[in-house]
């Protein structure tokens, strides 16, 4: 891989990270078009670790935050009385939510990295995970805060972040879907979609980066790998700070519309045989 190969792949997975519209999906119709062998073992290693420069840019943007969680919860852990705190119990939210992904993705990551790197299964994904996110919109009360979060909201919403497996679905998709559906507000349900990313994706890229680094240094090489992460991070910084902006005040069907017309137009491009679907 040339490095402005990936520059242009560190951009994609930084825009498309956090947004509802699948950066999974985006990377790999964009490495399909680039003439990248999607399910090739290095290039698949390629995907999960640039999306550690994304996670890298929500644990600075949300560093007080997380701060403030991480010491509640130990002070939780010694003290009785602190249990009762909102940040000790999002705390274990947030590692009682991650628990079916890490599960999931690790019994099924064979699958993931080759039969479901195909293209019809990302235009399935973008245009079937849309209809869900249409009804979360639609049904959602949006009355409770953050605050409000129970365990059994961060494993509903847990569960959900599994279908992000599937190319086309879309992490935060699924998160912030399963939020709504929970009668959660958008910021709130964003917010812990930010917050499940971080264990899901460090744990993704780390072990694909031990598990396939000679092939990422034989195929894609370690230069450009590491490229794509830096620019990736720069990126999804600012696109982290953009979201929230937007779903404060806006809902997510701009996003919607926009699955469905990629979703066509990579199907249009497969049926025609502009591009194969593996």
């Amino acid at each position: 891989m040339n490095f402005l190969t990936a520059v242009l792949l560190g951009v994609i997975e930084g825009v498309t990270e956090f947004l509802p519209v699948s950066s999974t999906g985006h990377l790999t119709v964009a490495e399909k078009l680039l003439g990248l062998p999607v399910d090739e073992p290095g290039v698949t290693a390629f995907t999960a670790i640039i999306q550690v420069g994304a996670i890298l840019a929500v644990i600075l943007y949300f560093r007080r935050d997380i701060g403030r969680l991480a010491a509640a919860f130990f002070r939780g852990l010694v003290n009785r009385d602190a249990r009762q705190e909102h940040d000790y119990r999002f705390a274990w939210y947030v590692i009682a939510g991650s628990v079916p992904i890490g599960i999931v993705g690790f019994l099924l990551r064979d699958v993931v990295s080759g039969p479901l790197r195909n293209l019809w299964i990302v235009v399935a994904g973008l245009i079937g995970w849309s209809v869900v996110m249409a009804i979360a919109e639609r049904v959602a009360s949006r009355k409770r805060p953050e605050e409000s979060l129970t365990l059994r909201d961060a494993l509903v919403i847990g569960v959900l972040q599994c279908v992000a497996l599937i190319p086309g679905v879309s992490r935060s998709g699924a998160t912030i879907s399963a939020g709504l559906f929970r009668g959660l507000d958008r910021v709130a349900a964003t917010r812990i979609s930010f917050f499940l990313a971080i264990p899901a994706l460090v744990a993704a890229g780390a072990y694909e980066g031990l598990s396939q680094a000679s092939a990422v240094s034989d195929s894609v090489g370690w230069g450009p790998t590491l490229l794509a992460t830096v620019v990736s991070f720069a990126v999804a910084y600012v696109s982290i700070a953009w979201l929230l902006r937007l779903v404060s005040r806006h809902s997510i069907t701009v996003f919607i519309w926009y699955r469905v017309a990629l979703g066509l137009l990579v199907a249009a491009l497969l049926a025609t045989g502009v591009v194969a679907a593996t």
